[in-house]
């Protein structure tokens, strides 16, 4: 009896070159095998085989060959980049979100196909791309989008004449994942957060991010245009006054944008004021001064001259980090996410001890119960994108959806409707009126 065929490739070793082998058996039960680059177990080996078997995942009939002439992957990644440093740029220079999807996106790419010829990168190759983006864990509309930009990739490539057109044409024929039909896991809908989850985590926050929290809730504001908030960029001539983004999510698309800013915001607002109305009023280094000022009057012992001059020349000229002028999406995310995991630590013996440093902590817990820690971590923590989803609900319900739709800056009432959330007391009190 023969031996039974393998549909999954496996990794040998070919004696005669040294180099890694992978062998399988196609659908239609043929025995294949290709040799693979560099020596049998090396970086480069391992990772050829690796994507020879995303190939195989993806198109179980096919596993395309590389040629080693014209543009490579890597080459046209690498002159992509540069354009795109020099094109995703707001009005002031500096860089947007886009640079860093790319960077990102890259750096898969490179691992699994960086020395493949640009002109052999085909709808199967993208295939496999993708598989691998799933296999991260991405969800269905991030892998889309993701697959989206790769895609962007090549047709800049092939209007610069760095790769046939062709090329795009052919990786424009695969169709995006579709929902239910793909097995791919679905994002999780932004939801609202309960103001009582909100005040527990303000105590935890410091006053700046506070005041970022506060402003949100009582504009509903995007976090970026929070974190650039201005004097200069505030028109105070009114009773209501009127904030206009220096630059915004739709700016790119020559929309403009305002926020109205009320009673209880501008009294808010004024606790931040400098005579700089250039400033940012939430600033990481007005923060760090005020932390620092703040510890100097809860100082006990009295500043003696051996102490101050120890602490001058222990404290670095040139410090690797230092704290930015304003906050960004990230740093205000991350702020809020470390105030949460201390209004809400987990239970028991999950729990960090008083005495108990964060090294020491995590060191006492085993693989299981760091696991559990990081599961309790993710469900109890709220993201500043859900304020503003608490304001459009709260707008909608007490004004109407054309009322939450002005002030979130939408152009259409549909994009509202996925912030505001419908008002089921209404529908109920109706249906019950009428059905």
């Amino acid at each position: 009896m023969s031996a039974r065929r393998k549909p999954t490739p496996s990794y040998l070793h070919h004696k005669q070159s040294g180099r890694g082998r992978a062998v399988w058996t196609d659908t239609a039960g043929i025995r294949q095998q290709k040799l693979l680059p560099g020596q049998y177990d090396s970086p480069e080996s391992r990772t050829a085989f690796a994507r020879l078997q995303l190939e195989l995942e993806t198109a179980p009939n096919t596993a395309s060959a590389a040629r080693d002439t014209g543009v490579s992957v890597n080459e046209l990644m690498l002159a992509f980049l540069d354009h795109a440093e020099r094109h995703y740029r707001r009005a002031d220079g500096s860089p947007t979100h886009e640079l860093d999807e790319y960077t990102l996106i890259i750096r898969y790419v490179r691992e699994l196909y960086g020395d493949t010829a640009a002109a052999d990168f085909g709808p199967l190759t993208l295939k496999a791309v993708r598989q691998k983006f799933i296999d991260v864990g991405w969800c269905r509309s991030l892998v889309n989008q993701r697959i989206g930009r790769v895609r962007r990739m090549f047709k800049w490539a092939a209007s610069e004449e760095l790769v046939p057109v062709a090329v795009h044409q052919a990786l424009a024929t695969v169709q995006g994942l579709q929902r239910g039909r793909s097995g791919v896991r679905e994002s999780k809908p932004v939801e609202s957060v309960a103001d009582s989850v909100v005040e527990a985590t303000l105590p935890f926050l410091n006053r700046h991010v506070r005041g970022l929290v506060e402003f949100q809730r009582l504009t509903g504001c995007r976090p970026g245009e929070a974190c650039a908030l201005r004097r200069s960029d505030i028109d105070t001539g009114g009773d209501v006054w009127l904030y206009t983004p220096a630059h915004h999510k739709t700016a790119w698309r020559g929309k403009t944008r305002t926020v109205a800013i009320g009673p209880k915001a501008q009294a808010l607002l004024k606790e931040f004021f400098t005579p700089d109305i250039g400033a940012y009023l939430f600033s990481p280094v007005r923060a760090v001064e005020e932390l620092h000022a703040q510890r100097g009057q809860m100082r006990k012992t009295p500043r003696y001259p051996s102490h101050m001059a120890r602490n001058a020349k222990v404290r670095k000229k040139n410090p690797k980090r230092t704290p930015a002028d304003m906050y960004d999406v990230n740093t205000y995310g991350h702020a809020i996410d470390r105030a949460c995991d201390k209004a809400f630590p987990p239970p028991g013996q999950l729990a960090r001890r008083d005495t108990e440093s964060v090294a020491a902590w995590w060191g006492r817990l085993d693989e299981m119960r760091r696991a559990e820690v990081k599961t309790w971590q993710k469900s109890h923590r709220w993201h500043p994108n859900q304020l503003r989803h608490t304001f459009a609900t709260r707008v909608r319900k007490q004004h109407g959806l054309e009322a939450a739709q002005v002030l979130l800056g939408h152009a259409r009432a549909d994009v509202t409707q996925v912030y505001a959330e419908k008002n089921l007391e209404l529908a109920s009190a109706v249906a019950a009126q009428v059905g």
